[in-house]
């Protein structure tokens, strides 16, 4: 009976061990999930600021997409004179 107690104590040994070791490991993940935190902010924030500055730069691109025509007008198409320096591409040899 009495290494039935000695057995107990022992795992109850264990078992305080394991608690305060978890609890350092504990309170060590939440310092680096503090300081992931505060470096994510910081990465968030710069991302941010790249953002609003290619923003910026894009108001300064000229569009690279045509403005439609309006739909009312037709659009004329121009032939091109005639000559052997305005022919057609289709019409002209290819050259190796």
């Amino acid at each position: 009976m009495i290494s039935d107690f000695q057995e107990l104590s022992d795992k109850i040994d264990q078992l305080a061990e394991m608690t305060n070791a978890l609890r350092r490991e504990n309170a060590q993940l939440r310092q680096a999930n503090a300081a992931l935190v505060v470096e994510n902010m910081g990465y968030q924030r710069r991302l941010s600021e790249a953002a609003d500055r290619v923003q910026a730069l894009l108001v300064h691109v000229p569009s690279l997409v045509p403005e439609p025509a309006p739909e009312d007008e037709e659009v004329e198409e121009v032939e091109p004179a005639t000559g052997d320096a305005a022919a057609p591409a289709a019409e002209k040899e290819e050259v190796r």
